[in-house]
C-alpha cells in the first residue's frame, strides 16, 4: 500500500541468490580450458556462456585498441565476467524491483525500496559498471557502459513512473515494454506549451471544487480534491484515442470527482451544474426517476484533430463498481459497424473505468469482469483503468482493508499491465495515459494506471476524516493541492512566474463567478439548452409486432433445410413450438 502507516506485514518476493554465489573463477578457468580443446566436452549451457564471454572481450579489446586476432587468445577474464554477468542481472532487477523505490505517495511515505535496486546485491560496484560495454547487455551505440545504461532505466523505473510488466505472459509484450521505454517517444517531457494547458486545466479542477464549497457549504460534491489530475488524464486519452481512430469514448465512474468530470472532459456547463445545486432541475420524464446530481449520466462531444469524437459518462446510482461491466457492453455494443453489425471495430470505441482503490479490491463483481475481458464473447478491445486511489476506504486504512502491498495487484492476476503514478507529478500522469493508449492500440488488451493521491476531505464534505485518520489529516491540511504543487514546479523550472500562476488563478475564478451570477439572476428559469446537452426524451413509441409477422417468423425458425435432422431431444419441444402457431402466437411459450 502506498502511503500506509506503519504497515503490519510487507509482501516481498522471494530473493535469488546473489552473483556471486554462482562463480567459481578456478572452476571456470578449468572448465574453458575443456571447451577451448573440444566445445562438445562442455554441457550446452557452459557454451553459451563463453560464446558471450568471447564476444564480450572482443568488445572490451576493440574498446582498447587491441588487434583483432588477440581477442580469443587467452581464456576469458573470470573477474570481467563476473561484473558483466552482474550488471546483466542488475539491468533486470532494475526492471523488475525499480516500481519500489518510486516516490509514489504525494504525502511523503518513503518508499519500501528493494536490495536488487543495489549493484551490491549482485557483487558488483557502481564503479565496475563502468567497465562492461553496453553492448554486452545488447544495448546500441547510445549508450557506451553499463553504467549508462542504468543510468537511463533508474530515470525510467525508479523516478517518476511506477511501471510493471514482467508477470505478463507474452514474450512480445515485455519486450515492448523494454524497446518503448529505451526509446522514450512516449515519456518526452511536456512542451512548455503543454504545461501550460496543465496548469490550466487543474486550476479549473481544483477552482471548482473551491468555488462550489464557498457558494454551497454544506452541501455534498464529493470532491476529486487530492487526484485533480485524473481530469487531464482523461482529456489526454481521449485526444490519444482519437488520434488513433476513436469515435466514441465511453467513461463509468462512482460518484468522487465526478461533477468535475461532468463539467471539465463531458462538458456539461457551469450554469447547469450550479442549477442543480440551486435545487432547480430539468423537467424529468415520467419513466424516470431522477438521481442526485454527483450520479448523473452525460452526452456531450469534442472535436479533436478536426474530427468530433462522442463522449458518454454513464450513470451510476452509487453502485460503485458494478459500472464497469455496464460501460464494457455499452462499448460492445457501439464497435458494431454500420451495416455490417456482425463485425465491430474495436478502436472506435474506448471504455474506460474508473475505479476507488478500496473499491476496487472489495467488490467481487471487479474480479468477474477482468476475467472476461480476453473472452471473445466480451472482449472490447482493451479497457482503460484508472484507479483514484486516496488511499482510504470510506474510514478505513488499506493495511486493514487488503493483504496486498497495492490496491493494483488484483489486475496483475490476469496479465495486465500496471502503471502507478504520483498524482502531484502531473506529467508523470499523462505519460502513463500515452503509455496506456499506445498499448490497447498495439495488443487489444486492458491496462490498469494506479493514480496514487488523497482525499482532503472527508468521505463526503460533512464528515470530519479527523475523527479516524487524525495524523493523516494533519499532513493533509498541511499539504499544497496539486494545482499548487504544478504551479510551484513550473516556477522553479522557469516556465512560468509566480504572478502568472496567480493570474490563471484569477481568470479561472472570475468565470466561475460570472457563470454563479447569471444563474442567480436568471431565478428559477428552465435549463438553459446547450450544445451537447443530452436530447428531450422522446415520446414513448409503439413497439409492438402484428401477430403474422410473429407468425411468419415462427414459421421460418421451424423450417430445415434438406437433409438437416433436429436433435432428438428437441423435436418434442419444436413440435409443441409448431402446435402454438395456431394459437396467439404473442402467448408466452408460443
Amino acid at each position: 500500500m502506498v502511503g500506509a502507516r506503519a504497515p503490519a506485514t510487507r509482501f516481498r518476493a522471494m530473493p535469488s541468490p546473489t552473483i556471486t554465489s554462482v562463480f567459481n573463477d578456478a572452476y571456470i578457468a578449468e572448465v574453458y580450458e575443456s571447451y577451448r580443446r573440444d566445445p562438445a566436452s562442455v554441457d550446452a549451457s557452459w557454451r553459451q556462456y563463453f560464446q558471450t564471454a568471447e564476444a564480450l572481450a572482443g568488445l572490451v579489446a576493440g574498446a582498447q585498441g587491441a588487434p583483432a586476432a588477440d581477442v580469443g587468445e587467452g581464456p576469458a577474464d573470470p573477474a570481467l565476467l563476473r561484473k558483466a554477468a552482474g550488471a546483466a542481472a542488475f539491468v533486470q532487477g532494475i526492471r523488475e524491483y525499480g516500481h519500489l523505490a518510486v516516490q509514489l505517495d504525494p504525502l511523503g511515505t518513503t518508499p519500501i525500496g528493494a536490495r536488487e535496486l543495489t549493484p551490491e546485491y549482485y557483487g558488483i560496484t557502481e564503479a565496475d559498471l563502468e567497465e562492461v560495454p553496453a553492448a554486452a547487455l545488447g544495448f546500441d551505440e547510445r549508450f557506451r557502459t553499463a553504467g549508462d545504461v542504468v543510468r537511463l532505466l533508474r530515470r525510467r523505473y525508479s523516478a517518476t513512473l511506477g511501471i510493471e510488466y514482467s508477470h505478463l505472459a507474452a514474450d512480445a509484450e515485455r519486450e515492448w515494454f523494454r524497446a518503448m521505454l529505451r526509446a522514450e517517444a512516449l515519456t518526452a517531457p511536456l512542451s512548455q506549451e503543454e504545461r501550460t494547458a496543465v496548469l490550466r486545466r487543474l486550476t479549473e479542477v481544483d477552482g471548482l471544487e473551491r468555488f462550489l464549497g464557498f457558494a454551497y457549504q454544506g452541501k455534498k460534491r464529493f470532491s476529486i480534491e487530492g487526484t485533480d489530475a485524473l481530469v487531464p488524464m482523461l482529456d489526454e486519452a481521449v485526444v490519444r484515442a482519437a488520434g488513433l481512430g476513436a469515435r466514441q469514448v465511453v467513461i463509468g465512474m462512482a460518484h468522487r470527482g465526478r461533477l468535475n468530470v461532468l463539467t471539465h472532459v463531458m462538458g456539461k456547463p457551469y450554469e447547469s451544474l450550479f442549477n442543480e445545486f440551486e435545487g432547480r432541475h430539468p423537467e424529468v420524464a415520467e419513466n424516470e426517476t431522477g438521481d442526485v446530481k454527483y450520479h448523473m449520466g452525460y452526452r456531450g462531444t469534442r472535436t479533436v484533430g478536426g474530427r468530433e469524437v462522442e463522449l458518454l459518462l454513464v450513470p451510476n446510482p452509487s453502485h460503485l463498481e458494478f459500472v464497469g461491466c455496464v460501460i464494457d457492453g455499452v462499448a460492445r455494443a457501439e464497435q458494431r459497424v454500420a451495416g455490417r453489425p456482425w463485425e465491430r471495430d474495436e478502436a472506435a470505441v474506448l471504455p474506460i473505468a474508473v475505479h476507488g482503490d478500496a473499491a476496487f479490491m472489495g467488490e467481487g463483481v471487479v474480479a468477474e469482469t477482468l476475467n472476461m475481458y480476453r473472452l471473445a464473447g466480451f472482449r472490447v478491445g482493451g479497457t482503460l483503468h484508472l484507479i483514484v486511489n486516496n488511499q482510504v476506504g470510506f474510514t478505513t486504512d488499506p493495511t486493514d482493508s487488503r493483504s496486498t502491498h497495492y490496491a493494483s495487484d488484483l489486475a496483475k492476476g490476469f496479465d495486465i499491465p500496471v502503471v502507478h503514478v504520483n498524482g502531484d507529478d502531473a506529467e508523470a500522469c499523462l505519460v502513463a495515459v500515452r503509455i496506456a493508449i499506445a498499448y490497447r492500440a498495439h495488443f487489444g488488451k486492458d491496462f490498469l494506471i494506479d493514480l496514487v493521491g488523497y482525499r482532503r476531505h472527508g468521505h463526503n464534505e460533512t464528515d470530519e476524516p479527523a475523527f479516524t485518520q487524525p495524523r493523516l489529516y494533519d499532513r493533509i491540511r498541511k499539504h499544497p493541492t496539486p494545482r499548487l504543487a504544478w504551479g510551484d514546479r513550473l516556477v522553479a523550472e522557469g516556465v512560468l512566474t509566480a504572478d502568472d500562476v496567480r493570474r490563471v488563478d484569477d481568470e479561472t475564478r472570475a468565470r466561475f463567478q460570472a457563470a454563479y451570477d447569471r444563474v442567480k439572476q436568471a431565478g428559477a428559469q428552465e435549463e438553459p439548452s446547450v450544445e451537447g446537452a443530452p436530447a428531450a426524451h422522446a415520446a414513448p413509441r409503439r413497439t409492438a409486432v402484428p401477430a403474422e409477422r410473429l407468425v411468419a417468423l415462427q414459421q421460418a425458425m421451424l423450417t430445415y433445410p434438406e437433409g438437416f435432422q433436429p436433435h432428438p431431444k428437441l423435436v418434442r419441444i419444436l413440435a409443441r413450438r409448431a402446435d402454438a402457431l395456431g394459437e396467439d402466437p404473442a402467448k408466452p411459450g408460443a
